[in-house]
Formats: C-alpha cells, sequence, structure tokens
C-alpha cells in the first residue's frame, strides 16, 4: 500500500464444495440416476487501485464436476478467466461520480430475474463489455454494452463470444416516497441462433421493464413486470412477464417466522405456425431460479411459491416452501433454466406441471462461512406425465462455501 492509501492490491477467493444425490433425474428420462455426485468450485482474484481513479480486477475460475454423467461446461470448466477489467473513476470519493469499465466481467441487475452472475450453477457467468456507472444520491445509471461469455469446456478456451450480443440500460431511484425504491430498465438481445418450441433461428428481442421494491423493515415486497418485442426468425415477439414476491417477519413471536408468498405469469406462445412469438425469453436469469434444484426454467409457466423461514437459532435458519407450477400456454412447452426445450407443448392440452416441497437447514456461522442441506420432492403432474416418463424427482444437497 501507498503512504497516501490510493495505490493498493489486494486479493481473496471463494471456494464452494457441493454433494448432489437425485432421483429420476429428468423425470425419468436418464438412463441412468446420477446417485451421488460432487461439484466444486474455485474463485480467485486480485484487485490492483494504481490510483484514487484507475483499478485493475482479475478473476480465475475452476469448476469441476466429479462422477457428474454428461456433464456441461456450466458444472464442469476446469480453468478460465472469469473476470478480466480495468476501471477510471471520474471524481473518487465524491457524492456524484461515474465510473467507465471495460473488460471481461459480471452483470448483475435488479432481483436477478433477467440479469444474474448465475451463482446456483457451478461456473458463474460473465460478459466481455463496456460499461459506464453513475451514482448521484439515491439515484443510479448503468449502461452497458457486452458480448456474453460461453462456457467451454476446456482450459482457458472461453473466448470472445460475436453469437450473442447484450446491452441496455438500469436505472435505479432509492428513497422514493411510499414506493420506496423503483428501477426502470430497457435490455436488448441479439442471439445469431436462438431455439424454442416454435422453432430455431435468428433473435433481436427488446426487454422494457419496471419494479417496485422493498428491503427493509419487517415487510418486504418486490413487484416487476417486463415486456418483449422484436423479431424471431422472420416473426414478430410480443411476450411479457409479471411478478410479485412478497414477505412478513413476525419479529415478536418465537423463531421470528417469515411467510412469504411468490407468484409469476410468464407468456409463452400461443400458436407454432403464426406470425408471432409469445415466448418470454428471461435472458441470463439465476441458475436455480425455483430452488437449488434448478429443474425448470422461467418460460411459459404460471405459479404460486408460498414460503415459510424460521430463525431456530442467531445463525441457524430453517425454510420451507411449495411451488405449483401449470403452463401458461397450451401451445408452448417446458424449459429448463438455460432455455433448452424439455418437452413440447404441441398436442398437449394439459397444463399442470406438479409441485415441487423443498426444505432446507443453513447454517451462516460467519460472514465468510456457510453451510447448507436442502431436501427437494418434485411431484410429476398431468403435462409431465403425457409428454413424458413422468416420475417424480427425489433431490438432496449439501453445499459448504468459504470466503477469504
Amino acid at each position: 500500500m501507498s503512504k497516501s492509501a490510493n495505490s493498493y492490491i489486494s486479493y481473496g477467493g471463494d471456494l464452494r464444495y457441493q454433494y448432489f444425490y437425485i432421483q429420476n433425474e429428468g423425470w425419468g428420462e436418464e438412463s441412468e440416476d446420477n446417485d451421488g455426485y460432487i461439484l466444486s468450485r474455485w474463485l480467485l482474484h486480485a484487485d490492483l487501485h494504481a490510483s484514487r481513479h484507475l483499478r485493475t480486477f482479475i478473476q480465475l475460475q475452476s469448476s469441476l464436476a466429479n462422477s457428474r454423467q454428461a456433464a456441461s461446461a456450466v458444472d464442469d470448466n476446469p480453468l478460465e478467466v472469469h473476470q478480466a477489467f480495468i476501471d477510471y473513476q471520474v471524481n473518487p470519493g465524491g457524492k456524484n461520480y461515474m465510473i467507465f469499465r471495460a473488460g471481461r466481467q459480471e452483470l448483475l441487475y435488479g432481483s436477478q430475474r433477467l440479469v444474474s452472475v448465475r451463482e446456483g450453477p457451478n461456473n458463474r457467468q460473465s460478459f466481455d463489455g463496456l460499461r459506464s456507472i453513475f451514482h448521484s444520491g439515491n439515484f443510479k445509471a448503468d449502461l452497458f454494452y457486452s458480448h456474453y461469455v460461453a462456457a467451454r469446456k476446456d482450459i482457458f478456451d472461453d473466448g470472445f463470444n460475436k453469437d450473442t450480443r447484450f446491452w441496455g440500460v438500469y436505472w435505479v431511484q432509492s428513497n422514493v416516497p411510499v414506493l420506496k425504491n423503483i428501477d426502470l430498465y430497457y435490455l436488448g438481445l441479439h442471439k445469431k441462433t436462438a431455439s424454442f418450441d416454435a422453432g430455431s433461428g435468428k433473435e433481436l428481442r427488446h426487454s422494457i421493464g419496471a419494479r417496485v421494491w422493498n428491503g427493509k423493515g419487517a415487510t418486504g415486497y418486490d413487484l416487476e413486470t417486463v415486456y418483449q418485442f422484436g423479431k424471431f426468425s422472420g416473426r414478430s415477439i410480443s411476450a411479457w412477464t409479471a411478478s410479485m414476491n412478497i414477505s412478513h417477519r413476525f419479529n415478536s413471536i418465537k423463531w421470528k417466522p417469515e411467510a412469504g408468498l411468490k407468484m409469476e405469469l410468464i407468456s409463452g406462445d400461443k400458436h407454432a405456425a403464426d406470425s408471432s412469438l409469445q415466448t418470454f425469453n428471461p435472458l441470463f436469469p439465476r441458475g436455480a431460479y425455483f430452488g437449488l434444484a434448478a429443474l425448470i426454467g422461467p418460460y411459459n409457466l404460471f405459479d404460486v411459491h408460498p414460503s415459510l423461514s424460521l430463525q431456530l437459532l442467531r445463525r441457524l435458519n430453517f425454510e420451507i416452501d411449495c411451488d405449483v407450477l401449470w403452463r401458461y400456454s397450451e401451445g408452448d412447452g417446458l424449459y429448463a433454466v438455460n432455455g433448452t426445450l424439455l418437452y413440447s407443448g404441441k398436442q398437449l392440452a394439459e397444463k399442470y406441471i406438479g409441485k415441487q416441497l423443498a426444505a432446507a437447514l443453513v447454517y451462516n456461522a460467519n460472514a465468510y462461512f456457510f453451510v447448507q442441506a436442502e431436501f427437494t420432492w418434485f411431484d410429476a403432474g398431468a403435462y409431465l406425465q403425457k409428454a413424458g416418463t413422468g416420475n417424480d424427482i427425489l433431490f438432496a444437497g449439501v453445499t459448504a462455501q468459504l470466503k477469504f
């Protein structure tokens, strides 16, 4: 560190180990069960501040899947440059300041429904791009243009990707009377090849969204709506989603129970042969969108998701939730978190997908170490039984994570 404390370098990392057990993976479609496998992830970084204005950040990521059959690059990516960017800050330490960032970086906005670091899966996601971040009191604006970094399974092969471009602006206003916090945003996506139940082709999609939220106090809420338009393989896009997440913590009761309710409506395509696509694209969402098991992605859905959390000890929480899911549109199918079509919706009238019951025990030893044990049972509904084998899934996992 320099005498003025303006120049210094710091190091750190994140180590995570997970053990998972699954029965009837893919609702019984897999030829063999992954009856037990281990995922491990290392994140190591160096953060150099050359002056008050100039910063360089480099982070390596190693994600390994042991005994995992047919593991994708999202689970098994031995060694990559996850982040490598340079910051230049204007008016550092001032009330109003701006940061210009260039290079490979993570993007995270709002509730992470559309843009996330993808913490749930073994391999976090990043983008090669340019970004400007402006802060002024309770106001923040973020403008960016990027290319998505696609994970590949060899060493240092996650190179520059021309096939997926992502850009946008995200605006946040805090301490708003009554509403508390408001997010407004525009996100643009261009993919050389995209696939939905309606077919495959080039996709140019624009998303306009608004979010009202409050995370302080006993009562929390998060209300968000998004409309999408553009072109897909010569067809016009008209898709949308609306979500509600409300919770209340009873601080005066033993174990401080917190009850929550989430609901989501996510549009799906009505007719595969017409001139319009109504399938909503969640862009780059959280990997574990509906729980750690990550069985279903946020496409063409209506779901109701009550939950309850108990603080058994100061650092030990018990959580239980039940998610009931239906297809929103009969004309569209069921998708994985990464957008892969799991089952087509064509020729199937059943909408009820099933219900997922999950329970977790979470121990936060301190700010650096936590352990979580989770169990999930997915009860397959009429749609899954018609579309495929439709077996129930049992999933159990243990996660240990250390930050240093």
